[in-house]
């Protein structure tokens, strides 16, 4: 399945966050959007999502328009996976998974033995089953962020979008967690994901989508495209690349030189 966005526009009271932004996300593709505070990327979720409607342009899966698909159809083929937030009601982690299978489920129904199968297998997937029992709000933050990966998967969606998902994680988990989306990727998910960390994108994205004032700054694989004079462009500040035997690696040019 396919996403693909096309000379997407949005303004807020007349000021323009978003201008003529185009990309497109294949099946099996892992595409970070990178970009400073207010250039605009959870605008761009929000208008992908529906959440926002009066922008310009168009945003189609598989060469349908979303803004015209029944919320039940763009469910089966977008999920979303929020920073972590704590809930209003504490609700166990199956419940918490359980939810996303609502789509599959008629207006008034309850969960049945597939659905909850579903949801475990979800759990197994990410290696969370163990805490189906625990209530979702005494969880860490990597335990939760799991659980939201969790329940994206058992609503059974092909696209995933992910709006900042390891800005509150420690550095442990926020590398586990981009781990196993890069790995859900290889099977075939198409992951939509923004971050702040430019050396996450360059490590485990397979394209990178950056967006400054609003407008497409860069669209490629990492190597191409993620250079010192983007990521002085993006956020104002000096970088040089060190090589490593694991790849390259960001440093700020205060550093000093490495070869």
């Amino acid at each position: 399945m396919s996403l693909e966005i096309q000379k997407l526009s949005f303004a807020y009271d007349g000021h323009e966050v978003l201008r003529d932004v185009s990309f497109r996300l294949e099946k099996g593709e892992f595409l970070s959007v990178l970009g400073p505070n207010g250039v605009g990327k959870s605008t761009l979720f929000r208008c992908i999502l529906g959440r926002l409607d009066s922008y310009a342009g168009t945003i189609t899966s598989n060469g349908d328009d979303l803004s015209t698909l029944p919320r039940r159809e763009t469910a089966r083929r977008l999920a979303y996976i929020p920073q972590i937030h704590q809930p209003t009601f504490s609700y166990t982690v199956l419940d918490t998974v359980l939810m996303g299978t609502a789509r599959q489920l008629s207006p008034f129904s309850q969960p049945g033995k597939t659905q909850v199968e579903r949801a475990m297998a979800a759990l197994e997937r990410v290696g969370a089953a163990h805490l189906a029992q625990r209530d979702f709000t005494r969880l860490s933050g990597g335990e939760q962020q799991l659980v939201l990966v969790s329940r994206a998967i058992a609503q059974q969606a092909e696209i995933l979008i992910m709006d900042e998902p390891t800005s509150a994680l420690d550095y442990g988990n926020q590398l586990r967690i981009l781990q196993l989306v890069r790995e859900l990727a290889k099977e075939g998910y198409g992951v939509l994901l923004s971050t702040h960390n430019p050396q996450h994108a360059l490590t485990f994205a397979t394209r990178i989508l950056a967006l400054s004032e609003g407008r497409v700054a860069a669209l490629g694989r990492p190597e191409d495209v993620l250079t010192p004079e983007l990521i002085s462009r993006l956020y104002g500040v000096d970088v040089i690349f060190a090589k490593t035997t694991a790849g390259r690696v960001i440093v700020p040019a205060l550093a000093g030189d490495i070869v």
